[in-house]
């Protein structure tokens, strides 16, 4: 019997077992206060992340849109320098074509609604403290505002902080605008490099690690690409059809500004399950004002388009490829939320997908050393 399992306390909590894993919390923990002390040293590696987030984010989306398209030139014997080239002017040739003809109706029905919403919630507003004076609940509504006055004295403190908050505000818009643009203007160089050499990549990783494990990295790396792939391609496509559906339905029943809250539906539909429903909230707003027929029928258009890209469009584009739960999704979803703010939303679902084939991977490699160590131990071979 070996030593560490020779007390009976030591074999009930699980033998020298237990002692590894409290080794290995006990080497997390002290990791994590030496870390957390010398913090300071990862700052100005903390502001290289930042900066160079975005282009790359941006660049890894159209890098997987725009793969299948070469890959499709090249079939055809074109060049794969060629056909990034021609790939990227026509891209540039149909934004700029987008910028024209699109932009500036959308720019236009944007500022007119951002004039008439204050509007639009003073109506809303206006409807619900109706009702709510001569509903059941009208008792409990004039008791929540009998300390209206004592609220005014603290307003003119309140402005003052409210002021100071938009200060800060506008100056994070304006550096976050400052990123976007550089983004932006470096995104072109940086594509094209990523689609002329990014297929070379993963095998220039293998070369560095050692033999023995290049064909467990390479199974990594593919298992990453597919998910990346699976997921940004089939999400883009099923944003689109989202919004389309949306336009479709919100001409239908007459609603304002259909092709301004019908792009902001698609835009949102990129983050799952919480950015149609963020998306609905403006046309929420609207279709109240306008009449309660219209928030019904509203309702009957978004549980339509929910209930199509739900049981038709995702399963037929993306399929299982993620095989992520709907609750996960939601847990993930909050909490990258909560800890990095919009970006973490949207990065939240192709990151949690990353992460799982990287666990996966590493508890297949533990399994297979964990029984080749049994079968050398015990001296027999393992049922399959």
């Amino acid at each position: 019997m070996d030593k560490w399992d020779s007390t009976p306390i030591i074999r009930f909590f699980g033998g020298r077992n237990l002692l590894y894993i409290l080794g290995i919390i006990l080497f997390v923990g002290v990791n994590i206060m030496v870390y957390t002390e010398v913090s300071f040293i990862f700052g100005p590696f903390i502001v290289f992340l930042e900066t160079i987030a975005l282009p790359v984010i941006l660049t890894v989306v159209a890098y997987y849109l725009l793969r299948p398209i070469i890959g499709l030139l090249q079939r055809f014997g074109i060049k794969r320098i060629w056909g990034i080239l021609i790939t990227l002017v026509v891209v540039a040739g149909m934004i700029t074509l987008l910028l024209i003809l699109i932009i500036p109706f959308l720019e236009k029905q944007f500022m007119s609604l951002a004039e008439e919403l204050p509007q639009y919630l003073m109506e809303m507003a206006d409807s619900i403290d109706q009702w709510l004076r001569n509903s059941m609940f009208a008792g409990y509504y004039d008791n929540l505002f009998k300390d209206v006055g004592g609220l005014a004295e603290q307003l003119p403190e309140d402005l003052s902080s409210y002021a100071s908050s938009t200060i800060e505000g506008i100056t994070n818009f304006i550096s976050t605008l400052t990123s976007v643009i550089i983004a932006i203007v470096t995104l072109p160089f940086i594509l094209f490099y990523l689609l002329k050499d990014g297929e070379k990549l993963p095998n220039m990783i293998l070369r560095i690690m050692p033999p023995k494990v290049r064909p467990e990295v390479s199974s990594v790396f593919k298992g990453i690409d597919h998910q990346l792939s699976a997921y940004i391609q089939g999400q883009i496509i099923v944003s689109f059809c989202i919004g389309v559906m949306m336009y479709i339905g919100f001409v239908i029943i007459g609603l304002d500004y259909a092709l301004l809250l019908a792009a902001i539906a698609s835009v949102t539909s990129v983050v799952p399950y919480l950015g149609p429903t963020i998306a609905i909230m403006p046309a929420l707003v609207i279709a109240i004002v306008t009449s309660p027929f219209m928030v019904l029928k509203l309702a009957f258009v978004w549980t339509a388009v929910q209930l199509l890209e739900g049981k038709f469009i995702s399963p037929q584009i993306m399929g299982k490829s993620l095989h992520i739960h709907p609750v996960t999704i939601i847990f993930v979803l909050l909490t990258a939320g909560h800890l990095f703010g919009v970006i973490g939303i949207i990065l939240a679902i192709p990151g949690y997908a990353i992460l799982k084939v990287l666990v996966v991977h590493l508890f297949y490699w533990y399994q297979l050393r964990y029984n080749r160590h049994i079968e050398e131990k015990y001296q027999y071979k393992l049922p399959k």
